[in-house]
């Protein structure tokens, strides 16, 4: 597969999302080479490894699936010889035309969280993606850096507001004391800051900053409410859970409501359990069963 280099970016990530969705649906395939997962495709738990998971798996989303999630952990457990493995399965990435976006989870503020928004944002880094993860718990604000850059290179954001792990619930569901978002929930404050900021570019379908809200969740038990969605500038959703822990694709609209446009279809074990010799036949049906639930 051809490497290339990444062309230059001039569509909004919402708008780069939306057609994404409209040409090959809302199903997002994770990357996530677990050491017993490497075991199981015959692979050896190095980075050499990692890497080979990690191309075959793109290999078998080009064409069919359009967004791709590799989990870096599992690249960076190998240190420089797992980010050089990493480079190599997103210049593949990149070359299939598939959408990217990293799992980092990275939260800091001022100059730090600007850092690793060059690291993974800036065109032609050999780490550059369409969007990551990013947390906010030193306040939404602490990632103005990071927000203003992914504006500036026209890349996207999703970040942690309700997540599908039991330790995260005291926290998320807590209740804001003080400022203008009082008596939100903490994931409530974040989705409607996230919310906000996309209604100021009602120009576009979907934002370009996103949330991450669990599929396995009670979402208005965390304060988020789904029921009413804006007409335009949807706030796009990263959504796991699907397929192996246990939410079904078939209840989207169930789970997410207005929001369901705007969804993306987060699955990792569910597709890579499939194995290298089935792995391409398991996704062209997951995109169909995505593609369906989304209408």
């Amino acid at each position: 597969m051809s490497r290339g280099s990444p062309a230059a970016v001039t569509a909004s990530f919402g708008d780069r999302l939306e057609a994404v969705f409209t040409a090959r649906g809302p199903l997002c395939v994770g990357i996530d080479p677990h050491a017993w997962l490497l075991a199981d495709w015959d692979l050896p738990d190095t980075a050499n490894g990692a890497e080979s998971f990690g191309r075959t798996v793109v290999e078998a989303c080009a064409g069919q699936a359009g967004i791709v999630k590799p989990q870096v952990a599992f690249y960076e457990r190998f240190g420089s010889a797992g980010y050089a493995a990493l480079e190599r399965v997103l210049a593949d990435a990149r070359a299939a035309g598939l959408l990217v976006i990293a799992d980092v989870k990275r939260g800091d503020l001022g100059t730090s969280a600007e850092a690793y928004g060059q690291a993974w944002l800036s065109a032609g880094s050999p780490l550059e993606v369409d969007a990551i993860t990013v947390n906010a718990y030193m306040g939404v604000g602490s990632l103005a850096a990071v927000i203003a850059q992914a504006g500036r290179e026209r890349k996207g954001l999703f970040l942690l507001a309700a997540t599908s792990n039991p330790e995260a619930e005291a926290i998320q569901r807590a209740v804001v004391a003080g400022g203008g978002q009082a008596g939100l929930t903490v994931a409530g404050a974040i989705f409607a800051d996230v919310a906000a900021r996309n209604a100021q570019d009602p120009t576009h379908a979907l934002g370009s900053l996103g949330v991450v809200l669990g599929a396995t969740l009670d979402l208005a038990a965390f304060g988020v409410d789904l029921a009413v969605a804006p007409a335009r500038s949807l706030t796009p959703i990263l959504a796991p859970g699907f397929g192996h822990q246990g939410a079904e694709v078939s209840d989207v609209r169930n789970l997410y409501g207005g929001y369901a446009q705007g969804v993306i279809v987060s699955e990792s074990r569910s597709v890579l359990s499939a194995g290298p010799g089935r792995i391409v036949e398991t996704i062209a049906r997951r995109v169909r069963e995505a593609g369906a639930a989304r209408g």
